[in-house]
């Protein structure tokens, strides 16, 4: 039987995509993506979109629920395009979606080359709820919110449950000033966006400088490499690509590390980190994103022998060129937040001569399909 627009059927789970999506194979072979149910449910759903090699579909009952499923705690969850698609796993307990990003990471993982052996058990957030240090709204000048799952309707949103206390106090204050005409979108159709932060304060129309969007897990992090940096002699050249302000550079600095590149490309973010005046830090500015950027750097940072990096979702764009320099680190620290370019990433060092040492997920972003990953490589060339 053919899939077609707008059919109903029913059938199991098989498994989650990559976007947190339920995974469900209908009768004619197709894939069809599915918002709202867990794997081993068995649902009804609707066919809302066709493409070549896949389908997407609507959640119309669950049938057969998971033993793990619950009432979602926020009352704007869902995924309709009248409702927040922000937290997309609320509707599951927080131990279920733990399990499911260990199961993802290793699956992964092992198809990238790195076997399960060398993956630890994800260190969960401490905070469930209220864990969340910075988010980004959407304002007309009368409603102020998050978007929907489809991404066209602003969803008015009073109150976020995993706002941490200090933002949720902002978004109170800006709900404070509706109706606010200056937030008036200038172009039909778009919003007005505003940021939040519960050191930084808001933002209009400009984004705030990055950091770590959940302080307790991102101690977590400074702490795993802490830990395994502690064996390494600190007369050691260290170099830091993507450092941003210092989040992790300030740790190599207190180690004790008396010579350390920190490289990143935008100048807000480097100017920032040399006002903090780190001990043996050389901060410089470089578009780690040019064709040529790797090459440069280690012509001028050839003989460091420690890599600490921390890319945004697009990973290395150039790995090979990084890695296939003739003098190149021994140890590297890849800090990742997006599971798929770390493991393009790994496959190119592990074909340099790099051998994955240990990799350790982390929960950054509890009630979403996010997991961040903490590795260390290491080549005895």
């Amino acid at each position: 039987m053919s899939l077609r627009q707008g059919a109903v059927f029913t059938a199991t789970v098989r498994d989650l995509g990559s976007n947190g999506d339920a995974v469900i194979e209908h009768s004619s072979g197709r894939v069809v993506f599915v918002p709202g149910a867990w794997i081993g449910e068995t649902v009804t759903v609707k066919v809302t979109e066709l493409k070549s090699r896949f389908a997407r579909g609507q959640l119309l009952a669950v049938d057969e629920p998971s033993s793990e499923r619950r009432q979602p705690p926020c009352q704007y969850h869902g995924q309709g395009a009248v409702q927040c698609g922000g937290c997309p796993w609320q509707f599951m307990s927080y131990a279920a979606q733990c399990a499911a990003k260990q199961r993802r990471v290793e699956a992964e993982l092992a198809r990238a080359g790195i076997e399960s052996a060398l993956v630890h058990p994800l260190l969960p957030s401490s905070l469930e709820f209220g864990y969340r240090n910075r988010a980004q709204l959407r304002t007309d000048g009368r409603q102020l919110g998050f978007l929907a799952s489809g991404g066209q309707k602003l969803v008015d949103i009073e109150h976020c449950p995993v706002l941490d206390p200090a933002t949720a106090a902002h978004l109170q204050a800006l709900r404070g000033r509706l109706p606010e005409r200056q937030w008036r979108p200038s172009r039909r159709g778009k919003w007005t966006r505003i940021d939040i932060d519960a050191e930084l304060g808001t933002s209009l129309n400009q984004r705030l400088p990055f950091r770590q969007g959940n302080d307790g897990q991102n101690r977590q992090m400074q702490d795993w490499l802490r830990s395994r940096l502690a064996s390494q002699p600190r007369e050691r050249k260290v170099i830091e690509l993507f450092a941003g302000s210092g989040n992790f550079t300030a740790v190599l600095a207190e180690m004790g590390f008396v010579d350390i590149v920190a490289v990143e490309g935008v100048g807000e973010a480097t100017e920032a980190l040399e006002g903090r005046k780190l001990p043996g830090v050389d901060v410089l500015t470089r578009d780690l994103f040019a064709a040529d950027a790797y090459p440069q750097l280690m012509r001028l940072h050839g003989d460091a022998e420690i890599l600490v990096l921390d890319p945004p979702r697009d990973g290395l764009q150039g790995a090979d060129s990084l890695f296939g320099a003739r003098n190149q680190p021994s140890h590297v620290f890849y800090i990742s937040c997006d599971l798929a370019t770390f493991c393009r990433d790994a496959r190119v060092m592990m074909e340099r001569g790099f051998a994955p040492v240990e990799v350790q997920p982390l929960d950054l972003f509890p009630q979403t399909p996010h997991v961040e990953l903490l590795a260390h490589f290491c080549c005895d060339l």
